[in-house]
């Protein structure tokens, strides 16, 4: 961080032909102020919000009825109210492109390859929407998808949004209890699933699966499966209410698309928490805040222009996701992938860079960690002359790995690390197309975002670890937690810290560049491999076998990242061997997800709990880090945190 010289630096035509710039003379013109750099740019966007976020839906070209007001209650947090006169509608702002061009191209790991044009994902769009309609779905209701990140996902989101239901989705990898554990909180009328999917060479059927959640939602009208592996019918033949996709649509006509126009804060997404002390929440994202997040995020952060090819790697369980659909709405195709990034070598996305001139290339900082390892040079073996942008989230990404994108990969390319979370479907801190990347720094805050970092007292610091905050509200804070009438879990999230100031359980810190360091979670989440996963999903699985009495797991920070470490107290005469530890890994694998599966499994006399009973992750991974523990008189069984100290397993 104390290096002198930027990684990179853009160029002057760079700088001139960004639409940030752009955007800078316009917020110029409109303020009356001389914002000549970014950090003027941003400081006039967190203290003239209206007048910002105003500009923004002029800019971006939304799609709606902007109406008067444009923010209400605006020093209340949650409570603020952004458009509280407009209405728009989700779909309607990603399908305004129409022809013959690309909008999806779509790479299977079993080699499939599939194109479909701006004219075809409309006509298929608007089969689903009829479909929905005949079954009733309205404004409201909840849409759920079990899905592959497929042109058919697109499609059904699409099709849901369009007529006002919610969507929510999940990856089919999931386990039995992992999709219940969500999407039987939310109740949908409609279960759109694939008949299997490929990860890793191996063909995956998930018909069994598929049926015994729907066995279990009794709100559900209909279940759509879709073809991928070539058993659609075969497995929709078996579920009383399913049909094959081809079956459920293929006799509707196409016809116009109607989009029914709602609030700026009706709901569009039900995303979920990690689950870690307890079932996932399901976090409620409004229409408008999605998409003004988003728009601003795409067209001014990451220069995304109509016609741009945009490529994120991410399952349908992930907001990145969410995230990269509303790319439509900026005119790029999107280049979608299913599968193993490594199969059948690291070369596979690079390839589909190659072939299909991808310009943003958005990954996640273990994988560039995992081909700088595995000694792969892009930079040598393909032609990345199209990419103009490299985007890393999910987790931190090293030093190392910020020297080897543009050593081993490519050496003029903006680098933009990114953070925000599902909490917000969208970006806290993020990259600045017209400033020098610095080796291991995110360039800056997000523009509308009043970030900043605070010690355990509320006060602002520089140059040390604190809480990751943000000051004032924003468009895409969730409007509510399903099944949260009086939103106590909502303010418990992320208000309970600091009243009326979003604190979201990041370290970090701030640099002499203006750019922001993110340390990790100040949370027990888990995020191996920047996934993030909840410690209930694995508590749920383990604690079902006979042979454990109780768990508990914590992330352990290990070769630039975090590794699950899961501690299980046995039943008295067992013992933990290397059969126990395969069912063990068995039962997470296929009861919540293989991202879920522990990298070590150590055996424990006793894990430390609160006089109230709780486990206490925190002062676990305290111990296991060498760090003190706080607070110890809270424990009813305090002796037990020797356990964890210097456990030989651990050190390699």
């Amino acid at each position: 961080m104390n290096q002198n010289t930027p990684l990179w630096t853009p160029s002057a035509e760079r700088i001139a032909q960004a639409p940030m710039t752009d955007f800078m003379a316009r917020a110029s013109a409109a303020s009356g102020r001389a914002i000549t750099d970014y950090r003027a740019l941003h400081a006039w966007s967190v203290e003239e919000r209206e007048a910002f976020w105003s500009l923004i839906w002029e800019y971006c070209g939304v799609v709606g009825e902007r109406g008067g007001r444009i923010l209400t209650d605006g020093d209340k947090m949650p409570g603020a109210s952004f458009f509280p006169d407009a209405s728009l509608n989700f779909a309607e702002n990603l399908l305004r492109k129409s022809g013959p061009g690309d909008a999806l191209v779509f790479r299977g790991e079993d080699k499939v390859e599939r194109r479909m044009s701006w004219n075809e994902l409309r006509a298929l769009v608007s089969r689903l929407q009829q479909f929905l309609r005949s079954h009733g779905v309205k404004a409201g209701d909840r849409v759920a998808g079990m899905m592959p990140n497929m042109p058919e996902t697109i499609a059904a989101m699409l099709a849901a949004t369009s007529l006002g239901a919610i969507w929510s989705s999940c990856s089919p990898d999931f386990g039995e209890q992992g999709v219940l554990d969500r999407f039987g909180q939310i109740e949908p009328v409609v279960f759109v699933a694939p008949d299997g999917y490929w990860y890793n060479g191996k063909r995956i059927e998930v018909g069994e699966k598929v049926a015994a959640v729907v066995a279990q939602l009794p709100s559900l009208r209909a279940v759509l499966v879709v073809d991928y592996l070539g058993e659609a019918q075969k497995v929709a033949g078996a579920i009383g209410i399913a049909s094959s996709l081809e079956d459920a649509i293929g006799d509707i006509p196409e016809a116009p698309l109607e989009f029914t126009r709602l609030p700026f804060s009706h709901p569009l997404y039900i995303l979920f928490s990690s689950g870690t002390t307890g079932i996932p929440k399901c976090i409620v994202h409004s229409a408008g805040g999605a998409l003004l997040q988003h728009l601003k995020e795409h067209q001014l952060h990451a220069g995304i222009r109509e016609g741009d090819r945009v490529f994120y790697f991410t399952t349908c369980g992930w907001m990145m996701w969410n995230w990269l659909v509303t790319g439509l709405a900026s005119g790029a195709t999107l280049l979608l992938y299913d599968g193993s990034p490594f199969h059948p070598d690291g070369n596979v996305i690079f390839d589909y860079a190659q072939a299909e001139k991808m310009t943003y290339f958005g990954t996640s900082a273990k994988f560039i960690d995992a081909v700088r390892k595995a000694g792969l040079e892009p930079i040598r073996t393909h032609d990345l002359s199209s990419v103009r942008v490299i985007s890393s989230t999910g987790s931190p990404l090293a030093p190392e790995g910020f020297r080897y994108v543009y050593d081993g990969i490519k050496n003029d390319v903006h680098l933009a690390s990114i953070s925000g979370g599902t909490d917000i479907a969208a970006c806290f801190v993020i990259g600045v197309p017209i400033q020098p990347v610095w080796i291991g720094e995110i360039q800056g805050p997000a523009l509308g975002m009043a970030v900043d970092v605070w010690d355990d007292d509320g006060r602002p610091i520089r140059g040390e670890k604190g809480e990751l905050v943000c000051t004032r509200a924003f468009p895409s804070m969730p409007i509510r937690f399903w099944n949260d009438p009086d939103g106590e879990k909502y303010h418990s999230a992320y208000f309970e810290r600091f009243e009326n100031v979003w604190c979201h359980g990041d370290f970090a810190e701030w640099t002499e560049h203006g750019g922001i360091v993110i340390h990790g979670r100040s949370d027990a989440t888990l995020n191996p491999g920047g996934v993030r996963i909840g410690t209930a999903e694995i508590y749920n699985q383990v604690e079902q076998m006979d042979e454990i009495v109780e768990a508990i797991c914590i992330g352990q920070t290990w070769d630039d990242d975090v590794r699950v470490v899961l501690f299980v107290r046995l039943a008295e005469g067992v013992e933990l061997d290397a059969d126990l530890e395969k069912r063990i890994k068995a039962k997470i694998r296929t009861g919540a997800s293989p991202r879920h599966v522990p990298a070590k499994i150590v055996a424990v006399a006793d894990i430390p709990r609160t006089k109230s009973g709780k486990i206490t992750e925190l002062a676990v991974r305290d111990v296991v880090h060498g760090r003190a523990v706080k607070n110890k008189e809270a424990l009813a069984n305090p002796e037990a945190l020797d356990l964890f100290k210097d456990v030989p397993a651990l050190q390699d």
